[in-house]
């Protein structure tokens, strides 16, 4: 199996894998975050940056049907320009650190953001401008253990947007951000066949989980939903600082 992953390991992995994507499929964001934390109680956490960011590619793909219109291009290259600041140096730190404090590193930035979204902080009116590629240089850093989305989602849900825009956006900047990302993880030593064939593998669980998740098929509501899927990812960050630490 892909990074030298045993059996039980990889039954792990692929059910975080399916959970992952059904929770993004359902409440628009979490895969990268979940997948990451989750890797981190089994191997490597860096192992799977890389692979993370394919999927979320194509699953961005999925979700881009008739969202077009509705994204706000001017966000996406203050967020853009931000970030091709700040990958370069969130690698430089991570990959320069151990395996145990970059899990335990990870695993504290989930917390916080964790708390963030729970604490639902509200702004008045919507940030426009050079704040947004302020937020940029936070989410290329994070974008280091693939999980840039989680302050960009805290950043625009405490903002007045609409919800069309607010999805729209994040499926436009992702896969740019994606883009920009591959060529670095390579520089940095994160890509590797074994991502590739970890991708492959992962790949029908992924589609599937965010087509289902798509569906809603819970009566739930999809922000009530967010809040359960919060507590799942603080749950795991929480067991991967604590391996970290013992």
């Amino acid at each position: 199996m892909p990074f030298d992953l045993g059996l039980g390991a990889s039954l792990w992995m692929g059910v975080a894998v399916l959970v992952a994507a059904f929770i993004r499929g359902y409440s628009g964001f979490g895969y990268s975050a979940l997948v990451i934390s989750a890797s981190g109680l089994v191997t490597n956490p860096l192992n799977l940056v890389a692979v993370v960011v394919v999927l979320e590619m194509v699953m961005s793909a999925q979700a881009w049907k008739g969202a077009g219109h509705a994204v706000d291009w001017h966000r996406v290259g203050w967020l853009m320009a931000g970030a091709v600041i700040g990958l370069p140096l969130g690698l430089w730190a991570l990959t320069a650190i151990s395996e145990d404090a970059a899990r335990a590193v990870i695993a504290a930035y989930v917390l916080v953001m964790c708390g963030v979204l729970m604490a639902g902080w509200r702004m008045r009116s919507e940030v426009r401008g050079p704040v947004n590629g302020a937020m940029g240089v936070i989410s290329g850093v994070a974008n280091a253990p693939g999980m840039a989305g989680l302050p960009v989602v805290a950043f625009f849900a405490a903002q007045p947007m609409q919800p069309a825009v607010f999805r729209a956006t994040l499926i436009a900047y992702f896969p740019i951000l994606d883009l920009y990302s591959a060529p670095l993880y390579w520089i940095y030593g994160l890509v590797s066949w074994d991502t590739l064939k970890a991708a492959a593998v992962a790949l029908p669980l992924t589609v599937l989980g965010n087509w289902l998740g798509g569906r809603h098929f819970f009566g739930t509501d999809p922000q009530e939903f967010r809040r359960f899927a919060i507590l799942l990812l603080a749950g795991l960050a929480a067991l991967g600082l604590g391996k970290a630490l013992l």
